[in-house]
């Protein structure tokens, strides 16, 4: 067998890293060395200067003790130039006390009467010196014969104060260079320290990013982003994200369809921007649970709620409106299999009894047996029919009347009752009516002399509809709970949710401008009682007194 290639690696090239860690970190210490290299620039600038000034306010501060000396005037005016002259003695005697490169004094034609090279005394000075005989103090730097020197030139006056000559004093330039020279070490360890810290800064704040960015490279970011944006705006579930002070950080399409809002929602906080609700207390982690019901407008959303690590939270929204009808119908469903089963019952009794009254050759009794079951029946859809004119309305009563003589509660319509045919919804109020009276029958069965009893009236274009029962009835402490989505007292249904009839009833009403209350029946049970304003269209005869 043949070995295999060797592998061959490839020099690793140098460039731009390509993590977000690694290219921050760098242009941190570049940040850092270019201001601490600037701001040892702009320190060393002004120092140069400020070196150059004081060696020449040191020289002009020698020139004018000099020249204070009345002596000196005195022996310039009454001795010659000499190399040991009173004026060379006093004046070297000063240049060693000073540290002065050299001090020189000169009469009005400026010839020199001290020197530190004897050689030079009673020669003219190298350099101008007409402002100082004319009685100006100066300071410069300037070259003359001892080389490059920081100078100070003073006036030499006599006992009366004439001008009789001039003083100069010299400070060697070296000195000063050296100076700054000695300061730079010290400057650049200051420097070098301070570039130190920042490197370690920028080294602390570089680790703190590459954990909060994954160690994740600009290129990888950009691209999370993208995926995310699009993931987010594609999916068919509400995300809602928020931050630690409840304040909207991110909501996408499908939230915003669900939630009845627009993007203008983002970076508002939660109360704002849903108002007050459970579907705000949800979002907001006020309820505790999973899979939370709420309802939003005339949509049932289940949320889940997930804290994140920074202290806020991510919010899922599913739209469980659909479900919720099926689920609704599957009740109906077998409430309607159960009337059936409750008149299936019913008839085979009925007709047992009426064959064994034919058998009995009891035929007078059996007519009239027959004729009481049918005028009972037909009494009381006559009864419904006759005060419930609404047709869908009056058929959901017939049927619930079936259901409750099967669970042995007596259902009866209200004295007083009357309802026209000219409702706004009729579905509406269907939905209304079946869900409170289905919740009076569960609370009535069992009880001694069960009864529901259903009344309906108008007030104008007002509905106004109560249901009691002899159950239990609501205690004071739980009835501002009952109308809240996922309250419940009762067994899971088929479709595993309970605690939204009363909700939906409490919507439903308060999107006509309606209202929904609870109270305590005369006889000890619960009176739901509902109003609907505008439920009703105008009556004919209000019409055509309108028209005239």
């Amino acid at each position: 067998m043949s070995a295999p290639p060797p592998t061959v690696r490839r020099p690793r090239r140098l460039g731009w890293p390509r993590r977000v860690f690694s290219q921050v970190l760098l242009m941190q210490l570049a940040v850092a060395t270019g201001v601490t290299v600037l701001a040892t620039g702009l320190f060393l600038a002004p120092l140069s200067a400020q070196l150059d000034d004081q060696a020449m306010r040191r020289a002009l501060s020698i020139a004018q003790s000099t020249a204070a000396q009345p002596q000196i005037a005195e022996s310039l005016l009454a001795t010659e130039p000499e190399p040991r002259g009173p004026v060379q003695s006093a004046a070297e005697r000063i240049r060693r006390a000073t540290g002065a490169e050299y001090v020189v004094v000169m009469d009005r034609r400026g010839v020199r009467w001290s020197h530190p090279d004897p050689a030079r005394i009673g020669r003219v000075v190298s350099t101008d010196p007409g402002e100082a005989l004319a009685g100006l103090e100066v300071r410069e730097i300037d070259d003359g014969t001892l080389g490059r020197s920081a100078r100070g030139k003073v006036p030499l006056r006599d006992a009366s104060g004439d001008i009789a000559g001039a003083v100069s004093v010299g400070i060697a330039y070296d000195s000063v260079r050296a100076r700054l020279l000695a300061a730079i070490p010290g400057l650049l360890a200051y420097a070098g320290g301070a570039l130190a810290v920042g490197a370690l800064a920028a080294l602390l704040i570089s680790r703190r990013l590459q954990r909060q960015t994954h160690d994740l490279a600009f290129s990888d970011i950009a691209a999370l982003l993208t995926e995310r944006e699009a993931m987010l705006h594609s999916i068919r579930e509400g995300v809602v994200a928020l931050d630690r002070t409840g304040r909207i950080r991110l909501l996408n399409d499908e939230a915003q369809r669900l939630l009845g809002v627009g993007p203008e929602a983002s970076g508002r906080p939660l109360a704002e921007a849903l108002g007050t609700g459970r579907t705000a207390d949800v979002l907001a982690g006020e309820v505790a649970g999973e899979d939370l019901l709420t309802v939003r407008g005339s949509r049932v959303l289940l949320a889940n709620r997930m804290p994140t690590a920074d202290g806020g939270a991510v919010v899922t929204l599913r739209d469980r409106t659909e479900l919720e009808h099926l689920g609704r119908e599957l009740d109906s469903t077998r409430g309607l299999i159960d009337a059936l089963r409750a008149q299936d019952h019913e008839h085979a009794n009925r007709l047992h009894t009426l064959l064994g009254l034919l058998e009995l050759e009891l035929h007078e009794d059996a007519r009239e047996f027959v004729t009481e079951v049918v005028g009972v029946h037909r009494a009381t859809a006559e009864q419904v029919a006759e005060r419930v004119r609404d047709p869908l309305l009056a058929a959901l009563l017939v049927g619930k009347a079936t259901v409750a003589a099967e669970r042995g509660v007596a259902l009866r319509i209200a004295p007083g009752t009357l309802l026209p045919d000219r409702l706004v919804d009729p579905r509406g109020l269907v939905t209304v009516v079946g869900n409170l009276v289905d919740n009076a029958l569960d609370a009535a069965a069992g009880s001694d002399g069960a009864l529901v009893e259903v009344g309906l009236r108008t007030e104008g274009r007002t509905v106004v509809l109560r249901v009691r029962d002899s159950g239990p009835g609501v205690p004071p402490a739980q009835r501002g709970s009952i109308f809240t989505e996922g309250w419940s007292t009762k067994e899971l249904p088929a479709h595993g949710r309970r605690g939204l009839g009363l909700a939906l009833v409490r919507r439903l009403a308060e999107r006509q401008g309606g209202s929904v209350a609870v109270d305590t029946a005369d006889e000890g049970g619960a009176e739901f009682t509902v109003v609907l304003p505008e439920a009703m269209t105008e009556a004919e005869s209000d019409r055509a007194g309108v028209a005239r």
